[in-house]
């Protein structure tokens, strides 16, 4: 197909997207992966071919400065050949030389890390079980890519920064995401459990009591106790770093514990030293706890030690799991003796519900509505028959008991019943399949099963698009957001309300302070807890949500920056746990952790039941709907002002009338030459004589009211009514908190709901303004991922709030030289204000406009990163038109000519610090002996 000019350009395949923002790359090559579980968390398996091909040119530039042979053309023949001489010179230059692993799709950061190569054979990349988290990869014949870095600058940054040692943290919500899984989980979780209830009162004394841990080691390899028995154990416990005393405490524990606290770092000293010491872990570890455990180690002591220490962990819990011989038999399976009672009495009372329905008690959805409702009440029986039938110690349970695998419905569809199905459309079958997978389904029951799991399947794969596009999206509209200053100096902040203890357990309140820098002292129990200024520790935000006191603090929705964002409106990176620093590509990170759990949104849109139901739209498409700022699938009806809300229903139709009523007062002042013309109580018109001077002058009222007079003053109080009626259509439901019978009034709030469904963000904009719109967006986002169960910091999602809400739409122009409609950057229009303040000029006027993601990324200053977004040809025209200058601000734009990013250590902040070390140096020799200690 022959291509036009604008065709070679536009695409995935044109000029800009295949050639400039991505190359292909010498130095690589690509394997299947394989587990490596002797490796270091920071080491990868390379095979030994692999590495002789990648690492090529630089064996042959030591084989001849080694002298094994004289010129590079020979060099080549010995490699060629795998001479002996070759291998240990390859041994040599891979010694300190890291290399990139990445797994396609790279949907985070994480995709891509360094490890050290150590030389394996056979052709299959080796990588760390514990680093497949990061990567999303399973050993059931996944690829992945490996690439060298070569300039010594790129070296030291896959060193410094890439390293997988170097990234514990996740950046989307500054969880672990380097933590045990699986295997590890499961040996663990039996080496600290323990048999039997804990043992109290007398039962103690009979306990064996041993001096220290040493002795327990020994009488477990002695087989004197086993790895579950409870024992009694001294322990001298050290309280924090500054804190020279230490007391001993003597622990009921199990000698398995004791196995488990061995490689972790108990009593040594932490970075920072008002920090709590790590204790003794006396606990029965599962997944989760496991994963508070590497976060704790983080916090106390950084990168290097958790590493060491997560990998001990992982030998611990591959070998108990080895050792506790733990399988899986369909014998393990136990079956509930009440399951056939439970169902046989449900299929009576549904009987019982179709004889109603036919004799026409009841309509088919409420038939419909209560066979479901007994079905699912069965299932929740037979459950928790099946939960109670289990031995706590059976292999299936600790597998789902620890978090190592499976959940607790796989485990009921095992050994209890399947429960009921959804066909494609989400709508739930009222025909439960009966059997269990031990047992096993009829004909029928597998079809029902299988009808909506079409359904699922297609929507994984429709889904991956979707997601990928958001990302895309997200990463164009946020790329160039990079921090750039300290401090930015405003004194605007988010507020943060109705902080309470019972609130932080079931909403994420402690991650909405922690880390951020307080825009206003924070005091508690008067006493000044946190100076405006400041970060928030950890310690400090549990003390705030105890103390249940509300706190202002910096946010990027509020960040003064010109371009980019400061640290301080930042605050904490998640992913290193100190406040950011300047020259983080914090937009690129926020795309990608909204982006990357994109797939495991759901696509559907839930019908809310009945047949006049409307459709809410939820997971992906509703993320999708509120970034690109679209009126919502089922609007809802919101109140434009404050006031009483009462419902008139009308022959078949309703309405909503809202009435504010506001009193106001104007005053008169009466000195003692003037009398008044009016009595207390009386009824003024507007406009109407009030009081007269001793010159027949009259004071004329300006509004009509009710007048109050005292010896000094007259004042005259009206009321201000203003009324709106909203129309409501027939199959929408009304809020049932604001649904009260005929002349009843309900106070409502403006920007509040009236009618189920979503509320559009344009709306709101105009109603209530920026800041409610902004909050508004993050709350509903962060409503999606939640009920998916991911984690993501709201900062995150912030980023994108504010780069759909920088610009404004110019109303009137003034003496600026603006546009009238124009949509321009806040600041852009701030400048021209003041410009034409400073020449005595009239300001424009304009209004926060909310653009969707693909129109903010559109209407980017930079013409080269729009165009290599979307619609290539009328952005390329457009520029050409109007003589647009690329400034390079972004990531897009450096990329396309080949220059260095503007953001870590290229950014122009570092290079001026290089450029004047190089002058210092210079200038001033330094004298070696001076520097030596």
């Amino acid at each position: 197909k022959l291509k036009s000019l604008s065709d070679m350009l536009k695409g995935k395949q044109g000029r800009f997207r295949q050639n400039l923002l991505g190359k292909r790359v010498d130095y690589s090559g690509r394997s299947v992966i394989v587990v490596g579980p002797e490796l270091k968390l920071h080491e990868c398996g390379l095979p030994k071919k692999m590495a002789l091909e990648l690492f090529k040119p630089f064996v042959m530039r030591e084989l001849v400065n080694k002298g094994y042979t004289t010129n590079i053309k020979s060099a080549k023949r010995m490699v060629e050949r795998s001479r002996t001489e070759v291998w240990d010179v390859l041994d040599e230059v891979i010694r300190d030389h890291p290399v990139l692993l990445n797994r396609a799709p790279t949907l985070h950061r994480l995709g891509i890390q360094a490890f050290m190569p150590v030389l394996v054979e056979g052709s299959a990349i080796q990588i760390h079980p514990l680093v497949c988290a990061a990567f999303n990869a399973d050993f059931d014949g996944d690829q992945m890519a490996v690439h060298v870095p070569l300039f010594s600058g790129a070296i030291a940054e896959a060193k410094n920064l890439m390293m997988s040692s170097q990234n514990i943290l996740s950046a989307a919500d500054g969880h672990p995401v380097v933590a045990p899984t699986q295997d590890v989980v499961l040996g663990c979780y039996w080496l600290t459990a323990a048999r039997g209830e804990k043992p109290s009162g007398d039962a103690v004394q009979k306990l064996r009591t041993f001096s220290n841990q040493n002795e327990v080691l020994l009488a477990l390899e002695a087989k004197v106790v086993k790895l579950q028995d409870w024992i009694r154990l001294h322990v001298a416990r050290k309280h924090s770093a500054d804190n020279a005393g230490s007391t001993d405490e003597l622990l009921i524990t199990t000698p398995g514990r004791v196995v488990f606290n061995q490689p972790l770092p108990i009593g040594k000293e932490p970075l920072e030293p008002h920090m709590k010491l790590l204790a003794f872990q006396n606990a029965h570890y599962d997944r989760k706890l496991l994963r508070t455990l590497v976060a704790e180690l983080f916090r106390l002591y950084g990168s290097d030690v958790t590493a060491i220490v997560v990998n001990d962990i992982k030998r611990l819990g591959f070998r108990y799991a080895t050792k506790a011989g733990i399988t899986v038999s369909a014998m393990d399976i136990p079956h509930p003796d009440t399951k056939w009672q439970i169902i046989h009495a449900t299929e009576k009372e549904v009987a019982d519900v179709e004889r109603m329905y036919r004799r026409g008690v009841m309509t088919d959805d409420e038939r419909y509505r209560k066979v479901i409702e007994l079905w699912q009440k069965a299932y929740e029986e037979v459950g928790s028959a099946t939960e109670a039938a289990f031995d706590k110690f059976s292999p299936i349970w600790m597998m789902m008991g620890s978090g190592a695998r499976g959940n607790i419905q796989q485990i009921r569809q095992l050994a209890g019943m399947r429960g009921l199905m959804a066909d494609p459309t989400g709508r739930i079958i009222d025909l439960p399949i009966q059997a269990n997978f031990t047992e096993g389904l009829t004909v029928l029951e597998y079809f029902i099963s299988t009808h909506g799991t079409r359904k699922g399947l297609a929507d994984t794969a429709l889904r991956t698009a979707d997601s990928g596009y958001l990302t895309r999206r997200l990463v164009d509209v946020a790329q160039d957001v990079i921090v750039r200053v300290e401090d930015c100096g405003t004194t605007n902040g988010i507020w943060v309300r109705d902080i309470s203890p019972e609130r932080a357990r079931n909403e994420p309140i402690f991650e909405k302070i922690a880390g951020r820098v307080a825009a206003e002292d924070i005091t508690v129990g008067g006493k000044v807890l946190v100076a405006m200024g400041a970060s928030i520790n950890d310690d400090n935000a549990r003390e705030i949500i105890a103390a249940g006191v509300p706190v202002k603090v910096r946010s990027i929705l509020v960040c003064e920056a010109r371009e980019g964002v400061c640290r301080t409106c930042y605050g904490r990176n998640l992913a290193t746990g100190k406040i950011v620093e300047i020259g983080e590509a914090v937009g690129v990170i926020a795309a990608q952790s909204i982006g990357e759990p994109g797939t495991q949104l759901t696509m559907r849109t839930f019908h809310t039941g009945g047949v006049a139901g409307v459709d809410i739209t939820q997971g992906l498409p509703r993320v999708e709907e509120l970034f690109e700022a679209r009126i919502p699938k089922g609007k809802a009806i919101i109140s434009e002002i404050d006031g009483e809300l009462e419902i008139i229903r009308q022959e078949g139709s309703r309405k909503v009338r809202v009435t504010s009523k506001e009193e106001f007062e104007v005053s008169y002042p009466l000195d003692a030459k003037m009398q008044a013309a009016v009595k207390n109580g009386d009824d003024v018109m507007e406009g109407q004589e009030v009081a007269r001077d001793a010159k027949g002058n009259a004071t004329r009222t300006r509004h009509a009211g009710k007048a109050h007079v005292t010896a000094k003053e007259i004042s005259v109080r009206t009321l201000d009514e203003e009324v709106r009626e909203y129309p409501i259509p027939h199959q929408v439901r009304i809020r049932p908190e604001l649904d009260r019978r005929d002349g009843q009034k309900v106070l409502i709030k403006a920007g509040q709901q009236i009618t189920e469904g979503s509320i559009s963000p344009q709306e709101l904009l105009h109603i209530l303004g920026k800041e409610a719109v902004q909050t508004f967006l993050v709350d509903e986002v962060q409503k999606v991922y939640r009920s998916q169960g991911v984690d993501i910091n709201d900062k995150h999602i912030e980023v994108i709030v504010r780069q759909m809400m920088r610009k404004v739409r110019v109303d009137s122009a003034g003496d600026t030289g603006l546009l009238p409609g124009e949509i321009v950057s806040q600041w852009e229009y701030e400048e021209g204000n003041a410009r034409a303040l400073a020449e005595g000029g009239e300001p424009a006027t304009a209004q926060t406009v909310l653009l969707g993601l693909i129109k903010a990324a559109l209407n980017t200053t930079s013409w080269l990163s729009a165009a290599s977004f979307q619609e290539t040809t009328r952005v390329l025209t457009e520029a050409a038109i109007s003589g647009k200058v690329d400034r390079l601000r972004g990531l897009k734009e450096n990329v396309i000519i080949g220059k260095l990013i503007p953001a870590g250590t290229g950014l122009d902040y570092y290079k001026k610090q290089r450029e004047q070390a190089a002058r210092i140096l210079e200038e001033e020799p330094i004298d070696l002996e001076t520097l030596s200690v």
